[in-house]
């Protein structure tokens, strides 16, 4: 698939003496999934929304390939969009959700089903909207965003109210989407699911951006760490100070920043200290958004 690339141009909006987003600019290529990262209030929604058509620009331009969304003439089946999974009527049925929409995209009800069956809602397709989970609403709001087979993806929080398997469901289609050669932008507040998705990240704080890269070069900015477990914890920690480390408790044991497991287990060795566990507990990446950002946010995952 030949899809576009999405474009953010000096992009800028303010509402009244409030300014959402601050001259912003990055590109989302086709054949990537891009984390779009900030903590609340950061500007992320804001973004999609202008990106959308759905606000207006105050300066600055968002295209999809070299046009805005509005001047796109069947934008179902050029973008599809996830922005919020609360928004269904509630006496619809999710199969009746995909059939109101299914002239407008330009497709039939049995891609409507289809789709349901692709998302895993064929048992629930005859529910009313009203009564699915947070997941469930998730999924549906999948299945519309892919209803017209679009080359750009555009989800915000897709992860939010699915279950472990709900997640590693995401994950594979998320790259199946990028493999076929889409343009995937997700909005994320959970490290782990930016982690093991994402091919491309874009951070942003106080509506500006502070951060695109690479996945790969966004964590060779992190500082790695090593696990450890022992016996002789009061030894270890006593070791730990005098090599100057970095060290923490852990479940179970102890986390040592900034050195790698060779150091540490070679120093343990050589002091004759037990140890039971020694792993690399890669890279601290909450530790940089933090410091990219200025966010007293304490954990990763707070963002938003």
């Amino acid at each position: 698939m030949n899809s576009p690339a999405i474009t953010i141009d000096g992009l800028t909006k303010r509402f009244g003496a409030v300014t959402a987003v601050d001259d912003l600019s990055f590109t989302v290529a086709p054949g990537r999934v891009t984390g779009f990262l900030g903590p609340n209030g950061s500007g992320k929604t804001t973004t999609l929304r202008m990106l959308l058509g759905l606000v207006e620009p105050t300066a600055g331009r968002a295209l999809i390939g070299d046009r805005p969304y509005l001047q796109i003439r069947r934008p179902a089946q050029e973008v599809g969009a996830a922005l919020e999974a609360s928004s269904f009527h509630p006496g619809r049925t999710g199969l009746g959700h995909l059939t109101t929409l299914a002239p407008q995209v330009g497709v039939s009800k049995a891609r409507c089903r289809e789709m349901l069956d692709f998302v895993g809602l064929t048992a629930a397709a005859d529910r009313r909207v009203g009564g699915y989970s947070m997941g469930m609403r998730q999924r549906l709001g999948l299945a519309t965003a892919l209803l017209g087979d679009p080359g750009v993806i555009l989800l915000d929080e897709p992860a939010n109210g699915l279950d472990p398997q709900g997640i590693v469901w995401l994950r594979g289609l998320l790259r199946s989407l990028a493999h076929e050669g889409r343009t995937v932008l997700l909005s994320s507040h959970v490290l782990a699911e930016v982690r093991s998705t994402v091919d491309d990240v874009v951070v942003i704080s106080n509506g500006r951006l502070v951060r695109a890269s690479t996945l790969t070069e966004f964590e060779d900015l992190a500082v790695h760490a090593v696990g450890v477990r022992t016996p002789s914890p009061a030894s270890f920690v006593a070791l730990a100070r005098e090599r100057h480390w970095r060290i923490e408790d852990a479940p179970g044991g102890f986390r040592i920043h900034g050195v790698d497991t060779a150091t540490v287990g070679s120093a343990a060795f050589g002091a004759g200290i037990e140890l039971h566990e020694l792993t690399d507990a890669g890279a601290d990446l909450e530790t940089v958004f933090l410091q990219l950002t200025g966010s007293a946010t304490p954990s990763m995952g707070a963002v938003r």
